[in-house]
């Protein structure tokens, strides 16, 4: 996935950036897809089909394709992140065996813990941060993670900001629905939080983020996507994170550009039955 429009919000408030060659690969968002098969040589190759979590994952596969193809899309537009709370390290592996390579974590205390662990990974994973992150965490995401997709504050932007010592890819939480309790910048707030993160050193705003309303019914939450969508087209960016495991599909054919699942590919708390 190449570079983006962020210039667009950048130039009536401060100096324009470079368009986004190398860094756009450094950051992590280099044109991708969760079908390439390659294995390192620390990591054994297996036929994915041969564990639950390879199944699951090509259930997975075929589902984002079925609903790019509803869409007019391809399934390369989309980047599976695969989410890893209270997965571990050995669960992990097997994904990264089965052909994923762009990993999810919610929480900062296990991405200390579990990455450590896994950097013998190659071609290297990328790790996005999906989860509530605090200011005071923001030291430690910057340098664990390559992509943020919940910056929902100007606060914590100017914290990786500080922090970071390198480029960082971001994605600004919305919290389109408007939902009390759930974190994320109102739809009125988030120009104007773009247009500030835009001047911030080392921060490069891919894109907006959102976590929809849980329904039985996804379809329910189709206008939520929608409306996310049609605010990144007006801004000029590219990536929109949205759609988890139980509405994934419908985030599909409104445009998400990254869909966040955890239970669907390890299932109910990182088990598979």
């Amino acid at each position: 996935m190449g570079g983006m429009g962020e210039a667009k919000l950048a130039r009536d408030s401060c100096t324009p950036r470079p368009p986004a060659g190398p860094e756009a690969t450094a950051s992590g968002l280099a044109r991708t897809t969760v079908y390439c098969l390659a294995m390192g040589e620390n990591t054994p190759a297996r036929d994915p089909k041969t564990t639950a979590i390879g199944r699951n994952l090509a259930a997975i596969q075929k589902r984002i394709a079925g609903a790019a193809e509803k869409a007019g899309r391809s399934p390369s537009e989309i980047t599976l992140v695969a989410v890893i709370k209270t997965v571990d390290a050995p669960a992990i592996r097997e994904a990264f065996a089965a052909g994923l390579r762009h990993f999810g974590e919610s929480r900062i205390q296990e991405a200390r813990e579990k990455l450590p662990q896994l950097s013998d990974l190659q071609p290297a994973p990328t790790w996005h941060m999906v989860g509530h992150l605090q200011s005071n965490k923001a030291k430690t995401a910057a340098e664990l993670f390559s992509v943020i997709h919940s910056v929902d504050s100007i606060k914590v932007a100017e914290a990786l900001s500080q922090h970071a010592n390198r480029d960082l890819s971001v994605l600004v939480q919305v919290n389109v629905a408007g939902e009390a309790g759930k974190f994320g910048l109102t739809l009125q707030d988030t120009i104007a939080a773009l247009e500030h993160i835009a001047c911030l050193p080392h921060l490069r705003t891919k894109g907006l983020m959102t976590i929809a309303p849980y329904t039985d019914d996804p379809d329910e939450v189709r206008p939520v996507f929608r409306r996310l969508r049609l605010m990144r087209d007006s801004l000029g960016l590219e990536h929109l994170s949205m759609g988890m495991s139980h509405d994934f599909e419908v985030a599909i054919e409104e445009g998400a550009t990254m869909v966040r699942i955890g239970q669907a590919i390890f299932g109910e708390r990182g088990v598979v039955p």
